[in-house]
């Protein structure tokens, strides 16, 4: 089954030093050596962002994210696990997980 987990972070206070970089690297050379990783890639800041809603028939953008939180979705990553059970595992290696931030797990719904 094919999970996203969805890496948020405090944009704020995140770590972004080659250290941190390293250890999501080797998390990534793992889930690829397990034969899980589809793919991932990490997000441009919020402050980049444009969200774009339909009122009324009348297109509306505004910049920045959709919701004003402590946390921002700051990148991604795809797996092909075996059950939630691996795909929680591998959230919880993600570095974001132990640094302040938190990783959502959600099945994708392969209809």
């Amino acid at each position: 089954m094919k999970y996203m987990l969805l890496i948020y972070v405090d944009e704020a206070n995140e770590e972004t030093s080659p250290e941190v970089y390293a250890q999501y690297g080797a998390v990534v050379e793992e889930a690829t050596k397990a034969g899980v990783w589809i793919g991932g890639d990490e997000l441009q800041p919020t402050t980049t962002a444009t969200t774009v809603r339909i009122r009324e028939g009348a297109t509306q953008t505004t910049d920045g994210p959709f919701a004003e939180t402590r946390e921002a979705l700051g990148g991604y990553f795809l797996l092909d696990c075996k059950d939630l059970d691996e795909a929680l595992s591998y959230a919880a290696s993600i570095p974001a997980a132990s640094m302040g931030g938190s990783v959502e797990v959600r099945a994708l719904n392969e209809n």
